[in-house]
């Protein structure tokens, strides 16, 4: 028995699964928190808690691509600051998963988006002028910072405000990435809102969810969430993450920072939206 056939899904479902995958590969070496767009085709498609089992290691696939291309940028300082309050909140969310039906899960998820999307656009408004300031002093450095390696990220992560915000986000980050695989657009509403350039940005984020989404693996399986019926699928449509990697890395060199924080912005809103709207 073949692998549609064990999840009675047809030949036009399967291909919107290939393209969401694509996308979860393209969201992992470009615009990270697109891949709420493949978050809701796969539970479009399948069952809405076995979508998140099927999708996991999908996003592990992509995350691995993602930390070869941007191994060099990631920024350890603020992954050890993140970790521990992520694993709060991953506790938190298998502990929500036992006890929310898909509905609350969608309506609480769509809000933290929503919420954490707008309190970033207000923090990045105003820090528009200082950011300013801080390019002319430079002469021109912090587009040189986009190329350049860990070094130039923003030392506010490092502040006493920085680090109650890293708890913040991480809880959040946990939380929203346990229950529904939504912790990217969280965690981009962090590092946006902690400054950090688009290559740093990327190699954090790579390690950052890699880490993250490998530890969840027992608990999905512990919530049968994951089994062989869903590895079979997912053998089936990893090969799709690999060209959708390829094309972001292809992309990201030919976005400039601006555009690249509000596309990250936008594939936020867009996924909140969707969440709170189904």
């Amino acid at each position: 028995m073949d692998t549609m056939t064990l999840w009675h899904i047809t030949p036009w479902e399967f291909a919107a699964l290939a393209a969401a995958a694509l996308l979860v590969g393209f969201s992992k070496t470009a615009v990270s928190g697109a891949n709420t767009v493949s978050l809701a085709i796969f539970a479009a498609v399948l069952p809405a808690r076995a979508s998140t089992g099927v999708l996991l290691p999908i996003l592990i696939v992509g995350d691995v691509l993602a930390v070869l291309t941007y191994r060099r940028h990631a920024h350890w300082p603020t992954l050890w600051r993140l970790f521990p309050a992520v694993a709060a909140g991953v506790v938190v969310g298998t502990v929500f998963l036992l006890r929310a039906d898909d509905e609350m899960v969608r309506t609480s998820i769509g809000a933290i988006l929503l919420l954490m999307a707008g309190v970033t656009v207000w923090r990045r408004h105003k820090a528009e002028a200082a950011e300013a300031a801080e390019t002319a002093e430079v002469g021109g450095a912090a587009e040189a910072g986009e190329a350049a390696g860990p070094d130039e990220e923003p030392d506010a992560v490092a502040t006493r405000g920085g680090r109650i915000q890293a708890r913040s986000y991480g809880v959040l980050g946990g939380f929203t990435t346990m229950v529904a695989n939504a912790g990217g657009p969280v965690m981009s509403m962090y590092l946006l809102s902690a400054g950090f350039r688009k290559l740093g940005f990327l190699g954090t984020s790579a390690f950052f969810f890699l880490i993250v989404n490998v530890s969840k693996v027992p608990f999905s399986v512990g919530l049968g969430l994951i089994d062989g019926h869903s590895l079979l699928l997912d053998a089936a449509l990893a090969a799709f993450v690999l060209p959708g990697a390829l094309i972001g890395k292809w992309a990201v060199d030919r976005i400039n920072q601006r555009l690249f924080e509000r596309l990250v912005i936008a594939a936020t809103v867009l996924g909140g939206a969707q969440l709170l709207l189904r």
